[in-house]
């Protein structure tokens, strides 16, 4: 059914979309700009840091000193040091599955790197992460997942995606590849979850230990992989 799954990092595999939203939230704050959780959910998930800024720089017409998001990017790395973690069960699932996988992120390489060596999963994706830094255009274009599925040589349309926001199930589809959306992250409770008519997933899942049950195929039931 499937030749490669390709994760989502932030939300996905680590819990850091909370972290990001609330950090981003209180430095915005002392430049006038008033936003809260559902607006970071809607207009900055999935989406690259530049892309972010821009956004906030066109919406609220403020000007942001030069120096804002090296500042931000080193407070965020210093609260992924005191509270980031691992999504319960992401590791169970990426040591047995049965077909590779690999990471496509928003983030930025050096940002990828500290986070996954902070929430101990580097060693899972050393070598198969891409980064938008490897495209033109970020999500919600499909440029980042068909860039993963050319390096891994696999056809979009036998691709699983794992995504958790608007912006990376926009691309996911896009590509052509299956979509699954998880929405187990801290950063979605208590959230409207409901996505627009055009960006429906192929299926939806809060946990990782529901992860198998849609496809057993994915799973590799030798005792020898799963010790």
């Amino acid at each position: 059914m499937f030749d490669l799954v390709i994760f989502d990092c932030d939300g996905v595999l680590i819990d850091s979309e909370v972290i990001s939203a609330r950090m981003l939230i209180a430095e915005l704050a002392a430049y006038g700009v008033e936003i809260d959780t559902a607006y970071v959910a809607e207009h900055f998930l999935g989406r690259s840091y530049p892309t972010v800024l821009r956004t906030i720089r066109d919406a609220f017409q403020v000007a942001l000193p030069d120096g804002f998001e090296t500042g931000y990017r080193a407070r965020l790395i210093d609260g992924f040091r005191a509270a980031l973690v691992p999504v319960p069960g992401v590791r169970e699932v990426v040591e047995r599955l049965a077909v590779p996988y690999a990471l496509a992120t928003s983030s930025s390489p050096p940002r990828l790197c500290e986070s996954l060596e902070i929430a101990g999963l580097n060693d899972l994706f050393e070598g198969c992460a891409t980064t938008a830094s490897e495209v033109v255009h970020g999500k919600p274009a499909p440029d980042l997942f068909l860039r993963v599925a050319e390096k891994f040589s696999v056809e979009p349309s036998r691709c699983l995606v794992i995504e958790d926001s608007l912006a990376g199930v926009q691309a996911g589809l896009a590509a052509g590849m299956t979509v699954w959306r998880f929405t187990g992250g801290s950063h979605l409770a208590g959230l409207d979850l409901a996505l627009p008519a055009d960006a429906t997933p192929h299926r939806v899942f809060a946990s990782f230990g529901e992860f198998f049950h849609a496809a057993p195929q994915l799973l590799n039931k030798d005792p020898k992989h799963a010790a």
